[in-house]
């Protein structure tokens, strides 16, 4: 199949690559419309008791949250003095008088509420609520209310907070700082790649890749977004996989085009060749790549399906874009893929060098080699024990963001969590009165309940609001959320509640967890299985990977919550926790990209071993020929995800550094140390399998 690919581009290259160039610009074009359509949520577990209670809430209370919530505060002077009423009034109908406000609620216009005053009677709510349900209009709504009412007025200081704040204050600071971190990386990737593959041409294939790949997911999310909501969050991991992986692939099959070349072939013969061996090496990782990625959109929660969205149909274009378009421009160039030439050792690799001299050092000690190395990562590891989870909430802002500055201002300064109240709906609480008033009582005495409301009726359904004390995203609020549904309660009763559905979404991460691993086991596998032919290969791939993505959990615990080496990553507030869904995003991508390096390795090193090489040569040759090309292509990748870093969102830090760490893990310790090691003691017996099974396996 692959080498029948290489002829038809070989000999129709000119009209491949016109194809390739036209799309790629509509793509771009169209894909561009869609910054202006992601979203911001996507937490939440459609299924859950949470979304039940906010369904009801819409449907039958005809209640929903406010979209802005405004705290006006006198400073040294009363709510209740006149003349803060009096501008609060003035404010008040100021706001009400906006486009698209539905209705607007505050300690003046409700009569005193005391549950609408700070502690201090000093600052008062004022809540906003929005006609309108679109997502787009809702966030362009929190960055107008922000620019407009947030700072002072007069005597007064006036906080926007809010859903549509916090929306549109994340989604801004994320398209900010993917801008600053694509002006870093691209250039910065393009000087590394220079250095890799010492010519000038050479060197711009793998952005070709890269950037064509991302502009293809951009239009692909755009028509998805008609369909479902993306979260703003697959916007880095789409550039972050696009580029990398786009480095990776075309690394891979540039190297490969460059030796064919120097051993005299012809432009088509180098490519026919260049698909034949490589060309596969990036179909069957790519494909695995996919398919563990594809292991997001387990999850219940939007904002993971985004990412196993994006994530598999960005490696797929940067695998399409690798096999058809990059060797059509290889098959038009030719040798002028070493133009302009920058370092001359890059230019052709040597066959026994540096890699396979340190392969044959490890292998001389593989007892020693795999001992330091387990200890190393037992030490990586041991931060885990500390580890707790939590969920976005506005402390992934920057300490002086306004839209940070207002929710602080407001748990330091306000009872409870009066705009985030649990909410419990008593579904056919008409006919249970007295139940309902035994179990008022009893959740009036549940540690961390504030306060609880009155009961309202409609229709045959009964509402009840209780309002706690701690941030509702938070391991506290989650065990409050199991008090109170572990209380004795009439028949049918829900608990929601941002509490409620922070609760909710970590069970329903948790009990998907089993089905996500034992998804991506089972496909890797399967899929190492046909490529190696081997049993032990996969087994020793899975492990190793698991260890490795355990270290890195080890070290951002060590980091994001014990507080150390945080120059790495620089300022942010530590909550003591680590958000669950960057977590299993990291983990799933990480695992990922190492099964990538590991097919990389693997391809290589079989290609050896079927040539006739005895085991120990087949490693070091395999590692001598590849492990240039995965320790450039994870350097690259690493630097790629590491520019994140630098955003003013903790969770990309997260996921940036996660990432970044563990690739340089596995494109070293893992690659250069424990696998040749492995492989030494395991012998022969790294390719065996039963005769019965040897026929599913891939000839190479």
């Amino acid at each position: 199949m692959f080498e029948s690919l290489g002829h038809v581009i070989a000999r129709h290259k000119k009209f491949v690559l016109s194809i390739f160039i036209l799309s790629t610009i509509l793509a771009g074009a169209i894909g561009s419309q869609v910054f202006n359509r992601f979203d911001s949520g996507g937490y939440s577990d459609p299924g859950s008791d949470s979304v039940k209670v906010w369904e009801y809430l819409e449907d039958t209370f005809k209640v929903k949250d406010p979209a802005v919530v405004l705290v006006i505060d006198a400073k040294d002077k009363s709510v209740d003095d006149p003349s803060v009423v009096a501008k609060a009034q003035e404010i008040e109908n100021e706001v009400r008088g906006e486009a698209g406000v539905e209705s607007v609620l505050s300690y003046w216009s409700s009569g005193g509420a005391p549950s609408l005053k700070s502690k201090d009677g000093t600052a008062g709510f004022l809540f906003v609520y929005l006609d309108s349900t679109d997502f787009t209009e809702i966030d362009k709504a929190g960055g107008y209310y922000q620019d407009k009412y947030d700072g002072a007025r007069g005597d007064l200081e006036i906080y926007a907070s809010g859903g549509a704040v916090f929306a549109n204050a994340i989604n801004g600071r994320i398209q900010d700082d993917l801008k600053i971190s694509e002006a870093i990386s691209i250039p910065l990737t393009f000087l590394l790649l220079i250095l890799v593959f010492g010519a000038m041409a050479a060197s711009a294939m793998p952005l070709v890749v890269g950037v064509t790949a991302i502009l293809g997911t951009f239009f692909a999310l755009y028509l998805m977004t008609f369909v479902t909501d993306i979260s703003i969050f697959a916007l880095n991991l789409t550039t972050g996989l696009g580029l990398g992986l786009g480095i990776d692939y075309a690394l891979l099959i540039v190297n490969r085009f460059r030796e064919e070349l120097h051993k005299g072939l012809s432009n088509e013969d180098a490519v026919v060749n260049t698909l034949r061996t490589a060309g596969k090496t990036v179909f069957y990782s790519g494909l695995t790549v996919v398919l563990t990625l594809v292991s997001l959109t387990f999850f219940p929660q939007n904002f993971l399906k985004s990412m196993g969205y994006s994530g598999a149909v960005v490696v797929a274009l940067a695998v399409v874009g690798a096999l058809i378009p990059l060797p059509a421009i290889l098959a038009i160039i030719g040798p002028k893929v070493d133009k302009g030439v920058v370092r001359k050792s890059g230019i052709k690799p040597k066959d026994d060098g540096r890699w396979a001299q340190l392969a044959r050092f490890v292998m001389k000690r593989p007892i020693t080699v795999v001992t330091g190395s387990t200890l190393l990562l037992a030490i990586l590891i041991a931060p885990i024990a500390n580890v707790k989870f939590s969920q976005v909430d506005s402390r992934v802002l920057p300490k002086d963001d306004r839209a940070y500055i207002a929710s602080d201002f407001i748990a330091k300064e306000f009872p409870g969590q009066e705009s985030n109240p649990i909410e419990i709906i008593f579904p056919n609480g008409a006919n249970q009165t007295a139940e309902i008033s035994t179990y008022s009582a009893a959740l009036a005495q549940v540690p961390g309940i504030v306060r609880v409301g009155i009961p309202q009726t409609t229709g045959e359904s009964v509402r009840l609001v209780a309002i706690h004390s701690m941030p509702p995203r938070t391991p506290e609020a989650e065990d409050l959320i199991h008090k109170v549904r572990d209380l004795a309660a009439p028949e049918g009763t829900l608990v929601g509640g941002v509490a409620a559905d922070y609760a909710d979404t970590q069970g329903a991460i948790s009990s998907t967890m089993p089905k996500v691993a034992g998804w991506i086991i089972f496909t890797v596998l399967l899929l190492l299985f046909f490529f190696t032919g081997s049993i032990l290969l996969p087994l020793k791939a899975i492990i190793l990977n698991f260890a490795s993505l355990a270290a890195t959990m080890g070290v951002l615990t060590w980091i994001f919550i014990d507080g150390k080496l945080t120059f790495l990553v620089g300022d942010f507030i530590n909550t003591g926790t680590l958000d669950t869904s960057t977590m299993v995003l990291v983990a799933v991508v990480a695992f990922g990209l190492s099964m990538d390096y590991e097919v990389f390795l693997l391809s290589r090193i079989k290609e050896e071993h079927d040539a006739g090489k005895s085991n120990v040569e087949s490693v070091a040759y395999g590692l001598q020929k590849s492990a240039r090309i995965i320790t450039a292509a994870a350097f690259i990748l690493a630097v790629v995800f590491g520019t994140f870093v630098i955003s003013g969102v903790t969770s990309i830090k997260m996921m940036g550094f996660g990432v970044a760490f563990a690739i340089l893990l596995d494109a070293t310790l893992i690659r250069a140390f424990l696998v040749p090691a492995l492989m030494r003691l395991f012998g022969e017996w790294n390719w065996w399998a039963p005769k019965s099974l040897k026929r599913f396996q891939i000839n190479h």
